[in-house]
């Protein structure tokens, strides 16, 4: 039960990499020519969770720089903000399930202990 526990843990760890990476993404919307990031969680050794975040190259929408004399195009971020709301609600709810299941573990081995003792 202890391994599961630790699991869960990393997993708890690894959500609030993706929730922090989320988090710049939409903190720099406004940001031209800021490139997303994407942080995705995959199974690593004895079980633990591992967080592998890369940058999103794909280009932002061009859009007339009003600040520039010549009138000449300039990027945008590539952040969706819808992509990233719903992401975020995804991990809250990864989150909330990893908890839930530290606290019943935790629940049942005080339980124990109690019949025990």
């Amino acid at each position: 039960m202890v391994t599961s526990i630790q699991s869960n843990i990393s997993a708890l760890q690894a959500f609030s990499k993706q929730m922090a990476v989320s988090a710049n993404n939409v903190a720099n919307t406004l940001s031209d020519d800021f490139k997303k990031s994407r942080a995705i969680n995959t199974e690593g050794e004895n079980d633990q969770v591992k967080t592998i975040i890369t940058k999103i190259d794909t280009p932002g929408p061009l859009v007339v720089d009003h600040l520039s004399d010549t009138g000449k195009l300039k990027e945008l971020s590539n952040t969706d903000i819808a992509e990233e709301l719903s992401n975020q609600i995804i991990i809250k709810q990864e989150f909330a399930a990893n908890t839930k299941v530290i606290q019943t573990n935790e629940k049942t081995t005080g339980t124990l202990l109690d019949l025990i003792g």
